[in-house]
């Protein structure tokens, strides 16, 4: 591809907007431009990239027994209501009306649209397991959409399906597209690591994230150096501590902690730490008023804590449930006397370990001092709510977990009957008895998949790509070709040579000066680059240098197309 001919628009300077590494540098190399919030134009050397992630995932998928399909992006509300997800989605969900006035979304993923799919035409369990895949563009309203494509309202993905007739199938195609999975990222070029993930709003009872490793990353990894257990912070197993006998117990003592809300400002006001602090957080699952106790501390897993209660909805109580139950507003809501209201009350492990601590006193600008757990409340289950965190032990082994950080590229889950069930997606089994198909659900974010390799691969000068993930394997420059004919003529046979040697060429033959033709290369990440100049073909030859170099060889024109096969080699 001639470049003068290619449209690929670079800027010097990335947009103020643009808020991580690959945002700015896939806007200055002119993969992408913003259309709207969360909405991104993908231009012709963005795209080229995004077909690449594309194949090797189409071919992996394939190889391991799945077959790709084409789903309407435009799904009708019934189904949605089928699944129970119409009203659960929130407002990610974008719903949009017909001219007749019917209700539809634009999908943000396709487990109703596959299983419609599947229960007209899959009957008996002789037609199982089955598996289906599909590329597709998705949308969902994100509330601060940032990140560029990272975290993008439209993007594009890769999500697969699988049913089955019993657990010993599903289990087995799970280890098949786990494996897949790996062999996709490894193909990518990626320093990657697979964790146990929480299923989300997707639902199911297992799944794992497959997390490209940057320090940039979104999401923070525990693991454990022990025995390789590895999880992100919100799924992460903490091995309950241990403490001894409590001695040395004070009587419980109301003071005054005027406007002292926070955590941090109480501890300062009393003279205390963090850690001596039980702070209370309410929240309503399913319709229910439940209290969960943390240390002052530490962060409460609000996915644990759904998970615990085996809830569908859990959110966030308001002022005035805080009010109801306690007696008092957020900030000085203490655990004492919920049990006997009958409110549920959880606690985390940690705060076990409390010994004359400080809580809400259930009164305005009022603090209990010297509260004691067993003592002064007790909860109905302690349990692991906290978010993982440096200091703390492994679940599996007891290993002192650390800490990385990734970028979220795939994730696949265990359905088991969640959609079956309510869509009532069924087969006959051996005995002619009807059961709900069993299912699984692999996604890929292809687009993220671009951004985490910059993420992963830059410097100073722009990208740097893995090589099966590249646009172009080779940049090719002239210089002085405006007054060298003898240049121009030895770069195009240089070009034609690479060409139908099978390399894939951008040939930078515009009319510019050396310098803006060396950034714009190294801005845009291109492996290899060879430059042919009046100065080279003196001795008959050009000048090479890898992207990940600071060198430059010389090459014999003769021997190019070998040469540039043994660099694409290494």
């Amino acid at each position: 591809m001639r470049l003068s001919k290619y449209y690929l628009p670079t800027l010097k300077e990335a947009p103020k907007d643009a808020d991580t590494v690959s945002a700015k540098l896939m806007l200055r190399a002119g993969l992408i431009r913003k259309t709207a919030s969360g909405i991104y134009e993908w231009l012709p050397l963005g795209l080229k990239v995004l077909k690449k992630v594309e194949q090797i995932v189409r071919e992996e998928m394939n190889a391991a027994g799945s077959s790709e399909v084409w789903l309407p992006l435009i799904q009708p509300k019934e189904l949605w209501e089928e699944s129970g997800r119409w009203a659960y989605y929130g407002k990610e969900l974008l719903r949009i009306k017909d001219r007749k006035g019917a209700e539809f979304c634009f999908a943000p993923t396709a487990e109703e649209v596959i299983t419609n799919l599947v229960r007209r035409d899959v009957t008996s369990y002789k037609q199982l397991p089955v598996s289906l895949y599909q590329f597709a563009s998705k949308f969902r309203d994100e509330i601060r959409p940032r990140f560029g494509v990272m975290r993008a309202r439209e993007f594009y993905m890769k999500d697969g399906y699988s049913f089955h007739a019993d657990e010993e199938s599903i289990n087995k195609h799970y280890q098949e597209i786990y494996d897949a999975y790996v062999r996709i990222f490894t193909r990518c070029g990626f320093k990657f690591k697979p964790v146990e993930a929480d299923t989300g709003a997707i639902g199911g009872n297992f799944s794992h994230e497959f997390m490209v490793l940057a320090d940039t990353g979104e999401n923070a990894i525990a693991n454990c150096p022990l025995c390789g257990y590895a999880a992100n912070t919100e799924k992460a197993e903490i091995k309950p501590p241990v403490y001894p006998a409590a001695k040395d117990l004070k009587p419980m003592e109301k003071v005054a902690t005027p406007g002292a809300h926070s955590v941090e400002d109480v501890a300062k006001m009393l003279g205390r730490k963090p850690e001596d602090l039980i702070k209370l957080l309410v929240f309503v699952a399913d319709g229910k008023p439940v209290a969960a106790l943390m240390r002052g501390d530490h962060e409460l897993n609000e996915h644990k804590l759904k998970a615990l209660l085996k809830a569908s909805e859990l959110e966030k109580a308001n002022e005035e449930v805080y009010v109801k139950l306690t007696g008092s507003s957020v900030g000085f809501a203490g655990p004492m006397g919920l049990k006997e209201k009958g409110v549920k009350l959880l606690a985390d492990y940690h705060v076990r370990g409390v010994v004359n601590g400080v809580a809400g006193g259930n009164e305005k600008d009022v603090h209990t001092i010297n509260v004691n757990p067993g003592r002064d409340f007790e909860p109905e289950i302690y349990a692991d709510l906290k978010i993982a965190a440096p200091g703390d032990t492994c679940g599996k082994c007891g290993g002192r977990f650390t800490f990385t950080r990734g970028i979220e590229v795939g994730h696949t889950f265990k359905l088991g009957t969640k959609y079956s069930v309510s869509m009532k997606a069924e087969f006959l089994d051996e005995k002619q008895k009807s059961k709900p198909f069993i299912m699984g659900c692999y996604g890929i974010g292809i687009s993220r998949v671009v951004a985490a390799a910059i993420e992963q691969s830059h410097d100073a000068n722009g990208i740097i790509w893995p090589a099966p993930l590249a646009p172009f394997d080779v940049y090719l420059a002239s210089i002085d070709a405006d007054i060298n004919p003898k240049v121009k003529e030895t770069a195009e046979e240089v070009y034609k040579k690479l060409t139908d040697a099978g390399f894939e060429v951008l040939y930078d033959d515009r009319a510019e000066r050396p310098g803006i033709k060396f950034k714009d290369a190294d801005l845009i990440g291109i492996p290899h680059r060879i430059v042919v100049s009046t100065r080279t073909l003196e001795q008959n030859e050009c000048e090479y240098k890898a992207r990940t170099s600071k060198d430059t060889a010389r090459w014999n024109l003769v021997e190019i197309a070998g040469k540039m096969k043994e660099a694409a080699a290494k």
